[in-house]
């Protein structure tokens, strides 16, 4: 227990009582920290520090006005603190003092970020059969919106990729995860999310499923089909009794209880999103990304959704044909379109609105918005009905998901309420339109001829004293006074009573005047007490209509949303693909969605299906292989979101998820390398990919030795081909595995095309990349040509052309030292099947390096490896000749290039060199 009193002992008391990280205590205009909280305050905020005495000791205290709590609060929040409020109050003894609510990075309203803002519960239970069911349920407290989803038989990959779809900016684990340091720590590196241990008691089942019946009702939890997801409702309880437990005041808000199957939507786990960058691209940039370049929303709602959709793409076909019908009617009927957009371009974002009013944070100015929006509604819908092509399309059952009386009403209501441009405060007055209240009414006439009365005292008077340097003022020390200037004062009234000399001039009241001050001030406060007590139960009246206002917001938003991929679809020349069931995958002139923006792109088609599904994809560094596979995951997602797609046509077949591996940079401050993470991401797909899935694999085994990599591609090929099944484009530079194009029936070679010659150590070559994608595999990888274009220095290039042609033709490489290096120059040769530098001389035969054959250290002729022809320079035999059959795989051997030669080609002329010699 503190030993501190007053104002310290206060704090410290109500700190003690809260496990907020930080507590912001009100004292009179401020909002004041004080001993380690105000030093992490003062370091963070950049605040100045004070000292308090207590008790005879030194506090550090910082503070900040109560009118500019908020941006701090939201600053400290979004640090990853948690931050209590204690509010003061009047008592018959005095100032009194409690903590109100506790601001935590996911129940914070009053957030400037206009994406979601996810509060995220996650419960696992085990089964007796040894099986995990894990429960996720997730509210964003500034829109209303709570969703609830079970995972049968599931890892935790599964449930962090579920998680991570939303995005949350704070999580709180079940009692049986918060021990699993291993789920913790994948939870810390896949979200950005605060980890906070909510009150065990809160997930019980038979608490949390009073909690969300409570909240949501029966009938409600009934209907939606998750009374005995036993799991998700105890996440769910957790989530609803956190948000009650911070005084958000929110809970009126959460009205629509979502619950979703594991088939709803594609798995897209955080590497697909960061890879394929749909909200940021990977340098961590939001310009730049899918969601940047189609995004032609204006509202935040309508931006929100849009995102939203991006990162959870839907399965149900028709759902997505209701949403390409509207997006296609949109795009057609281009003057409607344009009006529309016009018109929510002044919509505020009434899903928030709603939140902040049920919290009871809303402001006059907030109610205002929420009228302004509300009467959008109607001329949106006008627009639609009077568009043939809208009203003909499910735009306009889309605009029946709101009432419009009764947004109409409440609009009306509101209007004939609040003043145009109401002040920012909602204790100072000048909130209501005349004719709203006749009991305020009269208080404001009073009022307001009290200050009239005022205005018009300096003009009075100067006319019956004749002074011409006299003025009526007001401040918090002096009250009313009448001041004259010191060359006047001795023209002033008897009744004027002097208060105050001044350098220039002398302060006055009158008993008058006093008592005018005492009317106006009595007046004042009544009338602000009225004004407040009439906006509270105006606000109240809001809220328990927050519902409508989130069916309004949420139709406007998705009107919006609509729009924009209407936009980007006319102005990019996108096409309506076909959404089918099946394996198909057809695009006709496929392109990428964001790489067309910046670039004259080259247009390529793919095909897949059943007896088509495992593309090989090979071709040069550079020249637009990535990008292939990349446009290929996009389209098909474009395609599950109800959009249009960069191509001349396209049909997609639904898919459950998409996965991909392309590429990872080192993480050595986690312990893992760049082929660990490779390997990670590899066996994640393995693990989760099913033969309904996209799978985009930009090389594999690069990480690591040559035929080790080379290996663990072809494994996974023949797996992924074997046991998934799922469509797959796969990149290498591994050339052996273009074999298996030709062994396995539903694995093709595709190639990017390259026209002309690279480079060679005979001279300079021409080479130019087609981007164009052809059937079959490419004939070499061009990457010397890779590193000219990159701007290598020539020698290196040279240089590095040279050893490939003689690494192709077996031939002897000099090891070149240094001019100064005594040893000269080396002859060696790599041999591929050992992996090492041999003596190019035993093993070449070659005369180039200087020398007519090759000499041992003697000066004799190298001996031949035993078994072997040997000639003399007159070519007598030296060794016994070798039988017909033995000569002639013997000359096999010697023209067979290993290098060139797929893997299983090779062991299939093993395998017949074997027999021809057991035979013999």
């Amino acid at each position: 227990m503190t030993e501190a009193t007053g104002i310290v002992g206060e704090f410290l008391t109500l700190k003690e009582g809260t496990d907020a990280d930080l507590l912001a205590m009100q004292c009179g205009d401020f909002y004041e920290f004080f001993a380690e909280d105000a030093e992490i305050v003062a370091d963070e905020l950049d605040l100045k520090v004070s000292q308090k005495s207590s008790h005879g000791s030194s506090y550090p205290m910082a503070g900040v006005p109560v009118d500019d709590l908020t941006p701090y609060v939201s600053a400290l929040v979004e640090r990853g603190y948690r931050v209590a409020i204690a509010d003061q109050h009047e008592t018959e003894n005095g100032h009194a003092r409690e903590i109100t609510r506790v601001v935590t990075p996911g129940t914070h309203l009053e957030t400037g970020d206009e994406s979601a803002q996810y509060l995220a519960a996650v419960v696992r239970e085990t089964g007796r059969d040894g099986g995990d069911t894990y429960g996720i349920a997730a509210t964003d407290v500034t829109t209303g919106q709570f969703q609830i989803t079970q995972l049968d038989d599931a890892d935790a990959g599964e449930a962090l990729t579920e998680l991570y779809t939303f995005a949350p900016a704070e999580i709180l684990p079940g009692p049986e995860l918060r021990n699993d340091d291993e789920f913790l720590d994948r939870l810390r590196e896949r979200t950005d999310a605060a980890l906070t241990l909510h009150d065990a008691a809160s997930f019980e089942p038979g608490r949390a499923s009073h909690t969300v019946r409570e909240q949501f009702g029966g009938e409600t939890v009934d209907s939606v089909g998750i009374g005995d997801q036993d799991v998700a409702v105890r996440a769910a309880g957790a989530v609803l009794s956190y948000v009650e437990d911070t005084g958000v005041g929110t809970l009126a808000a959460v009205t629509r209880l979502q619950a979703y199957g594991e088939r709803d939507h594609v798995d897209l786990d955080a590497t697909t999103q960061r890879n394929l960058e749909l909200t940021e691209t990977m340098q961590g940039d939001s310009s730049g990304s899918l969601f940047d370049t189609i995004d032609h929303t204006v509202t935040a709602a309508g931006g929100r959704l849009l995102q939203q959709w991006l990162q959870r793409p839907r399965r149900n076909r028709a759902e997505l044909r209701r949403r390409q019908a509207c997006v296609a009617a949109l795009s057609e009927a281009a003057m409607a379109r344009e009006r529309i957009r016009e018109t929510l371009s002044d919509a505020y974002d009434l899903e928030r609105l709603a939140a902040r009013a049920t919290s009871g944070s809303a402001d006059a100015r907030d109610l205002r918005a929420a009228q302004e929006t509300l009467a959008l509604l109607g001329q949106v819908a006008d627009a639609v009905i009077e568009t043939e092509r809208l009203a003909e399309s499910p735009l306009a059952d889309a605009l029946d998901g709101a009432d419009r009386d009764a947004a109409d009403a409440l609009a009306a209501e509101l209007d004939s309420a609040l003043v145009a441009d109401p002040p920012g405060t909602v204790r100072q007055g000048g909130l209501f339109k005349r004719g709203y209240d006749d009991d305020l009414d009269e208080v404001i006439d009073e009022h307001e001829a009290a200050l009239e009365w005022l205005e018009t005292l300096p003009e009075r008077e100067k006319e019956r004293t004749g002074i011409t340097h006299l003025s009526v003022d007001r401040n918090k020390t002096d009250g009313y006074y009448i001041q004259v200037g010191k060359s006047e004062t001795d023209a002033v009234p008897d009744e004027y009573q002097h208060i105050k000399t001044l350098k220039n001039s002398k302060r006055y009241t009158t008993p008058e005047l006093d008592e005018k001050e005492r009317d106006v001030l009595r007046l004042e406060e009544r009338r602000h007490d009225m004004e407040y007590e009439r906006f509270q139960e105006l606000r109240e009246r809001v809220a328990e209509r927050a519902t409508l206002l989130q069916d309004v917001g949420r139709t406007l938003a998705e009107l919006d949303a609509f729009a924009s991929l209407a936009v980007h679809a006319v102005e990019n020349d996108w096409t309506r693909p076909a959404v089918v069931e099946g394996n198909e995958l057809s695009i006709e002139a496929g392109r990428h969605p964001v790489v067309e923006q910046t670039t004259e792109f080259v247009p390529n088609d793919l095909y897949m299906d059943d007896d088509r599904q495992f593309l090989i994809v090979t071709g040069p560094n550079m020249s637009g292989k990535s990008t292939y596979m990349r446009q290929a995951a996009l389209i098909t997602l474009l395609a599950q979101v109800g959009s249009f797609v960069p191509a001349r046509s396209a049909t997609v077949g639904v898919v459950d998820g998409i996965f991909t591996r392309v590429g990872a940079l080192d993480e050595l401050a986690q312990g893992r390398s760049t082929f660990m993470v490779e390997m990670q991401e590899l066996s994640n797909i393995l693990h989760s990919a099913t033969d309904e899935s996209l799978v985009i694999l930009d090389e594999v085994g690069r990480g690591t030795a040559t035929f080790d990599g080379i290996s663990i591609a072809w494994a996974a090929t023949e797996y992924i081909v074997n046991s998934i099944r799922s469509k797959t484009l796969f990149a290498t530079h591994y050339h052996e595995l273009t074999a298996l194009g030709e062994e396995l029936p539903t694995v093709e070679n595709v190639h990017v095309a390259v026209d002309g010659e690279p480079r060679s150590a005979e001279g300079d070559g021409d080479v130019t990349f087609l981007r164009t994608v052809r059937d079959g595999p490419t004939d070499r990888s061009y990457g010397v040509h890779v590193a000219d274009l990159a701007g290598v220095p020539e020698p290196v290039v040279d240089r590095s052309q040279e050893v490939l042609d003689r690494l192709r033709d077996d031939k002897a490489i000099e090891i070149r030292g240094s001019e100064g290096d005594s040893g000269g120059t080396t002859q060696t040769v790599f041999d591929l099947d050992s992996g090492q530098f041999t003596d190019g001389a035993a093993q070449s035969g070659d005369t180039s390096a200087g020398a007519d054959e090759p000499v041992a250290t003697d000066g004799s002729p190298e001996h031949a490896p035993e078994g072997s022809v040997t000639e003399t320079p007159g070519g007598d035999e030296t060794a016994a000749s070798l039988d017909p059959e033995t000569e002639a795989v013997l000359s096999e051997l010697t023209a067979l290039d290993v290098n060139e030669t797929p893997p299983v080609e090779l062991m299939a002329k093993v395998q017949e060199w074997q027999a021809e010699l057991d035979d013999e």
